[in-house]
């Protein structure tokens, strides 16, 4: 009896578990303005580690206002070091203008931010600039695979 009863209880878990390994992965939702604005408060910390969790590794373009263009995001992080070395402290602020397309896979989304950073002598440099940023979803999570700030010329 207690042989058939343990036979039994293995033949219902057998039977069970390919229903629950078919069952469909639930896909994160996409990325949205408060996203965006996320990210944007990571780079205000001015340390390109605050931010490396929402880019994607490998080679991926990126094209930044200075300087022009990283092939991937290890080399983003380090050259972007450089140019935020001299400053003490920033703030950007995602206009009201920021469009997120959600129509699948990949995400793409556009705004404009207005941006206020103190160098570390003390000058605050107020500038709006151009933000265009393309997500992927690489294994349940949404990453950059590219981004696109730039000002206009002044």
């Amino acid at each position: 009896m207690k042989r058939s009863f343990i036979l039994l209880v293995c033949l219902t878990m057998l039977n069970l578990a390919p229903a629950s390994a078919a069952a469909p992965k639930k896909s994160p939702a996409p990325p949205d303005k408060a996203s965006m604005q996320k990210i944007l408060d990571a780079w205000a910390t001015l340390n390109p580690d605050n931010v490396a969790m929402y880019y994607a590794s490998g080679p991926h373009t990126f094209f930044d206002i200075a300087p022009l263009k990283y092939n991937s995001w290890d080399e983003y992080q380090t050259g972007v070091k450089a140019v935020l070395a001299g400053y003490k402290s920033a703030k950007f602020t995602l206009n009201d203008d920021a469009a997120v397309h959600t129509d699948g896979d990949p995400v793409w989304a556009t705004a404009t931010v207005s941006s206020e950073m103190t160098t570390k002598a003390g000058k605050v440099e107020m500038s709006n600039f151009r933000w265009t940023v393309i997500w992927q979803n690489e294994n349940g999570k949404w990453v950059i695979v590219h981004d696109h700030f730039s000002a206009p010329i002044q």
